[in-house]
């Protein structure tokens, strides 16, 4: 741990991990087709895309222009950052453990970074969709909670209601 202040990304990361390596635990046994995950994870969010849309950060491209479509539909704006763990792994190399939890080179597309931390924890079976959403622009609004990513969510799903 080399900051104290980027505990949500542990938290996110064991997540997926659990719900890609343990699938028989999911209602009907099957491994899932997408797993999302959201929070309010940097301040490097609003850096990168403002505080009217979140970033979202993707391993599938349809998954991403299909986030897109959904934050238009639902007004829960999202804007992708660059998907590109090639560039992003080193980030967070470690001489002491398996990886530290935050940047070295805060000049790095921190946001994509973050994301990454969480996505390398994937089981390395998961063959589905995943999106990380970081919101932590849209989430709040003069000091309130604006319940941000309800109907994104529900979008995405194309829940009745929130369905093109």
């Amino acid at each position: 741990i080399n900051n104290t202040d980027a505990e949500g990304r542990l938290v996110l990361s064991d997540g997926v991990a659990h719900v890609t390596a343990s699938p028989s635990l999911l209602p009907g046994g099957g491994s899932p087709d997408l797993v999302v995950d959201m929070a309010t994870l940097t301040g490097a969010q609003m850096v990168a895309t403002g505080k009217h849309f979140a970033a979202v950060f993707t391993n599938d491209e349809e998954t991403e222009r299909a986030a897109v479509a959904a934050g238009r539909r639902t007004g829960d704006l999202v804007h992708p950052v660059p998907y590109a763990p090639e560039f992003h792994r080193a980030e967070f190399a470690s001489k002491v453990a398996d990886c530290k939890n935050s940047v070295k080179d805060r000049g790095n597309a921190q946001v994509s970074c973050a994301g990454n931390f969480i996505g390398e924890n994937l089981h390395p079976d998961f063959e589905g969709a995943w999106l990380h959403i970081d919101c932590a622009g849209p989430a709040f609004h003069a000091d309130r909670a604006t319940g941000y990513g309800v109907a994104l969510v529900l979008g995405l799903l194309e829940v009745e209601g929130f369905a093109p």
